[in-house]
């Protein structure tokens, strides 16, 4: 066993179906498996689902466990899949943990039975949309190449029917980048929804090297772009929602301010805190890496133990501080975004270095803009005061506008 102990607090993402998906999304980046099996439908087996989570129940270290059900479209396990989760989670678990389950999914296989079984055992549910019907249906399309907002729609309002903890994932693109109000107006006044999450798009047009150089697809969203978007739904968000709807971006961005320690992957300090379990009992250091060289081995040959504890694991995560550029070492927000996540770092920086993050111009203006608000609300929230109503209704976002067409 390595010498290293085992953290107390990570997020283990399980893909039981690996990258297998119903949805044939134009803009996917979905990770592939690593080493598919030619003979494997790339279902979980029983020995690996039962592996899993008796070693994770059982080795776990803290009194919370995460598990985060994603793929791919990870509802293809089917229903009896995770009625067995439920079922091990029963034999195994230990007294005084606690067990959280999230879905991440597009909703297009959920039913009265799913929701049923998902309101039972305090499932939450992370869905993905990209708002509007049009921005929606723009890439987020089935095998057929239909559209799937109605779809998607029709499971939000189950969701919400069975009481069903909701929240939205929105990978934000280059079409729907354009139009941040709306797309969160919709979310918030169209869905009512009350957690969100904005997921910048990045995939680079690099094959041969993906860590390397600086193109990226078409539908990556610009840097400044990102930057804009960001701000145009904070500046509505802290004069009208904050309390009322949680944006989880801003909520990071704050509680690195206030160093507090479960800060989410991307803006922490550094990495390894959301493993991947593949259906052949694989385990990775983050879902942005599923390849051979950050594979941390296999369950069924590898204690859980011994794989979260690696050597491996451990300079992955240390790699984050360890590997910044240098105009990072020397930028005023680098406490705050910690250089984001490695996965986007194939940029040149203005040293002629690499490893500048893609999002970097982006996140900077995002930084500068929210700095006074969030330092505000930093010094209330120390205090033990309220922070709502903090800042004025820029004059743009007054009630009324009109509403939004969708050009290309």
């Amino acid at each position: 066993m390595a010498d290293t102990p085992v953290p107390q607090t990570f997020r283990i993402l399980c893909r039981p179906s690996g990258p297998s998906c119903n949805l044939c999304c134009d803009y996917c980046t979905c990770p592939k498996t690593a080493h598919p099996d030619p003979q494997s439908s790339l279902k979980m087996t029983e020995i690996v689902h039962e592996s899993f989570m008796r070693q994770v129940l059982g080795e776990h270290q803290g009194p919370l466990v995460r598990i985060i059900w994603q793929g791919g479209e990870p509802m293809l396990s089917g229903l009896d899949f995770f009625r067995r989760t439920m079922d091990l989670q029963k034999k195994y678990k230990r007294p005084g943990t606690r067990v959280e389950h999230t879905l991440k999914t597009n909703g297009l296989l959920l039913d009265d039975n799913w929701c049923g079984f998902l309101h039972e055992n305090d499932f939450a549910v992370d869905l993905g949309m990209d708002g509007p019907q049009e921005l929606h249906d723009n890439h987020r399309r089935d095998k057929e190449g239909s559209g799937t907002f109605d779809r998607a729609l029709k499971a939000v309002r189950m969701l919400q029917k069975h009481r069903i903890r909701l929240g939205i994932i929105c990978r934000v693109n280059r079409r729907n980048g354009q139009y941040p109000l709306p797309v969160y107006r919709f979310f918030r006044d169209e869905l009512g929804a009350g957690c969100i999450r904005f997921i910048p798009l990045v995939h680079q047009t690099t094959k041969e090297n993906p860590r390397q150089g600086d193109s990226v697809t078409g539908f990556s969203v610009r840097p400044h772009q990102w930057g804009r978007f960001l701000i145009e739904i904070f500046d509505e968000w802290v004069a009208r929602d904050m309390g009322a709807v949680t944006v989880l971006n801003f909520d990071e961005a704050l509680a690195v301010r206030l160093g507090k320690p479960d800060t989410a992957c991307v803006l922490a300090p550094d990495c390894g805190k959301g493993i991947v379990l593949e259906p052949s009992g694989d385990m990775y250091s983050c879902d942005r890496f599923i390849e051979p060289g950050h594979s941390l081995g296999n369950i069924l040959k590898t204690s859980f133990t011994d794989l979260v504890s690696s050597e491996r694991l451990l300079r992955f995560r240390s790699d984050k501080q360890d590997m910044l550029a240098r105009s990072c070492r020397e930028c005023s927000y680098l406490s705050i975004c910690n250089g984001e996540c490695p996965g986007n770092r194939f940029m040149v920086s203005p040293h002629g270095e690499a490893g500048l993050n893609y999002l970097c111009a982006g996140y900077r203006v995002f930084f500068r803009h929210t700095e006074p608000a969030m330092e505000l609300m930093a010094d209330l929230l120390g205090r033990g005061e309220p922070i709502r109503g903090i800042m004025p209704v820029p004059a743009h976002q007054e009630a009324g506008s009109p509403a939004a067409t969708f050009s290309e």
